[in-house]
């Protein structure tokens, strides 16, 4: 049976969960969507045929969704999610679900640890990161100690830095910095550029020193879309490290091992099984398996179907997989990250509500 959620919001991230729709009909169905204004609404029923509704209360009338999905503006979302706790509605929030301290630590003191409140931060679910955390966990790199992050933005790159340092809400010493460069403009959310044009690429660097632990941010925003700006990812422990995709450890004193993280994909090369990303080796051993062949998504639709796939299973009874706590201390990590770097200044974190 397809898991039937509802979506409060259509705009751009809502696309995602649309052509995950789409290109896997069997397993996922939007039972309804709230588009605030009449003629989107139809313009949105038109692209996607699925009905749109004015309310929230009008889909709940009219549909059955097992749960709904908030992917509306920062400033909305505490609110929203209030609200469905209050109802006893369970609800799949886009990231982030607060837009500051403030407000993070007054939704959790509003909400509770037992509201049935979920976020939807994919990134530690695209099958490259996945696979490197699998990795990390399986305890072949020994203990780790330090991860460099150059792949996500804020609260996403805290959330993989977290995961591969396995740091629960430990707190940090941060000191962060920012340089201004110029870049040939690439393409966008609108598309391929039209002609050349030079812009200003501003890099965030951070060092975050936690108990025995070091965590490195530096991220550019021209990465998610540039050609010429690629994302890199380093792990330590003391018997191995991860390199992007390259893995050196030790099998004993005296043997060292090197293996590449090989990602399969069906559809290269000849091969007639349709196009879709199989999954990723490591030597003889899968380090992942695309929970979604034969369909044909992207990485981040991926991601995201497995953020909608495991909120089925927390919605039926199953475990937390990315709880409000935690979404609200990758947010809390990368807030004083630019309050480090905005003033120059080494910056303490402290215990917040929902790490008590």
């Amino acid at each position: 049976m397809a898991i039937t959620f509802g979506i409060i919001g259509s705009g751009w991230r809502t696309d995602f969960y649309m052509r995950i729709m789409e290109a896997l009909p069997e397993k996922f169905r939007v039972s309804g969507v709230v588009v605030r204004g009449e003629e989107k609404g139809r313009a949105f029923e038109q692209r996607w045929g699925v009905p749109t509704f004015r309310t929230l209360e009008d889909m709940l009338s009219q549909t059955a969704p097992s749960f709904v999905v908030l992917s509306v503006p920062w400033a909305m979302t505490p609110e929203l999610i209030n609200e469905m706790a209050d109802r006893g509605i369970p609800v799949l929030s886009e990231t982030p679900p607060a837009p500051d301290v403030d407000h993070l630590n007054k939704l959790y003191q509003e909400v509770g640890a037992d509201a049935r409140v979920q976020v939807a931060e994919q990134f530690t679910f695209q099958p490259q990161h996945a696979a490197r955390i699998a990795v990390v966990k399986s305890g072949v790199l020994g203990t780790v100690n330090q991860a460099q992050v150059s792949a996500a933005h804020g609260y996403h790159g805290m959330s993989i830095m977290r995961s591969l340092l396995d740091l629960g809400f430990a707190d940090a010493k941060i000191r962060g910095y920012n340089f201004a460069s110029q870049i040939v403009s690439g393409p966008n959310r609108e598309g391929d550029p039209a002609e050349e044009k030079i812009a200003t690429s501003n890099q965030v660097y951070a060092i975050l020193e936690f108990d025995n632990k070091l965590g490195i941010f530096d991220f550019t925003g021209d990465q998610y879309f540039s050609w010429i700006r690629s994302s890199r990812l380093l792990v330590r422990g003391d018997r191995g490290e991860l390199m992007n995709d390259q893995l050196k450890y030790l099998k004993d004193y005296r043997t060292p091992i090197e293996l590449d993280l090989k990602r399969l994909n069906a559809g290269e090369n000849g091969n007639l099984e349709g196009y879709y990303h199989k999954g990723i080796l490591a030597g003889d051993q899968w380090v992942y398996r695309n929970p979604f062949m034969p369909g044909r998504l992207t990485d981040e639709e991926i991601a995201i179907a497995t953020c909608l796939q495991k909120m089925d299973e927390y919605v039926e009874g199953g475990p937390s997989f990315y709880s409000l706590a935690e979404a609200a201390q990758d947010h809390y990590l990368g807030i004083k990250i630019k309050e480090a770097v905005d003033s120059g200044e080494t910056i303490q974190t402290t215990k917040q509500s929902w790490a008590q």
